[in-house]
């Protein structure tokens, strides 16, 4: 598969940058084709402008030349997956203007949609995994990625992916979540996987 891989972090040496590595590396080790797209480097512009808001009257509207680009792009590809910390319960605001600009009416939903076969979602974690499942916040983010967002641009196979308590300072644990992130890319695309909600 072409796998578009969307990371988004404000520097490159943090963990969230390790963890897109090495889950790229595991991709390609499977046979996939990658591009990865970095939000903050490319010079997105997250906030939707009136250009970009949808006109419900119209699935063939015209946006804004850098979303047109960002459409043409996803195009290329038949898979998605995001990479990002968790913020507040939910990914940053540039990942979220992304989808707001990008994903929009008459390209993703409305008229049209999507599509891609398959979405990973891997999101990092501050906080261990206890914390998030006590209140259920692991629940309620893969319900909202993979029905409120995937199901409803037409991706069916949608994964999310968590890897908990990346402010550890143990190395074994940091090795252990890019372990993971690799075995996240090699298995891609498998339903069999246990590596996902």
């Amino acid at each position: 598969m072409k796998v578009l891989t969307v990371v988004t972090h404000p520097r490159t040496n943090s963990l969230t940058f390790a963890v897109a590595e090495r889950f790229v590396q595991g991709l390609k080790d499977a046979g996939h084709e990658v591009e990865v797209l970095d939000l903050h480097r490319s010079g997105f512009h997250p906030v939707l402008w009136e250009e970009d808001e949808p006109d419900w009257n119209n699935g063939d509207k015209k946006y804004s030349e850098e979303v047109e680009i960002e459409m043409e792009r996803m195009k290329k590809h038949d898979a998605l997956a995001f990479i990002f910390p968790i913020w507040w319960f939910s990914m940053p605001a540039m990942l979220k203007g992304y989808i707001d600009r990008v994903w929009n009416n008459g390209f993703a939903y409305g008229s049209r949609k999507l599509h891609h076969k398959h979405a990973l979602w891997i999101g990092l974690a501050a906080a261990p995994e206890d914390h998030f499942q006590k209140r259920s916040y692991d629940q309620m983010m893969a319900h909202h990625l993979n029905v409120g967002i995937s199901s409803y641009v037409g991706i069916d196979d949608s994964r999310v992916a968590f890897l908990y308590d990346t402010l550890a300072q143990n190395p074994a644990h940091i090795e252990q979540l890019l372990d993971r992130a690799y075995q996240l890319g090699f298995h891609y695309g498998k339903k069999e996987s246990p590596l996902f909600l």
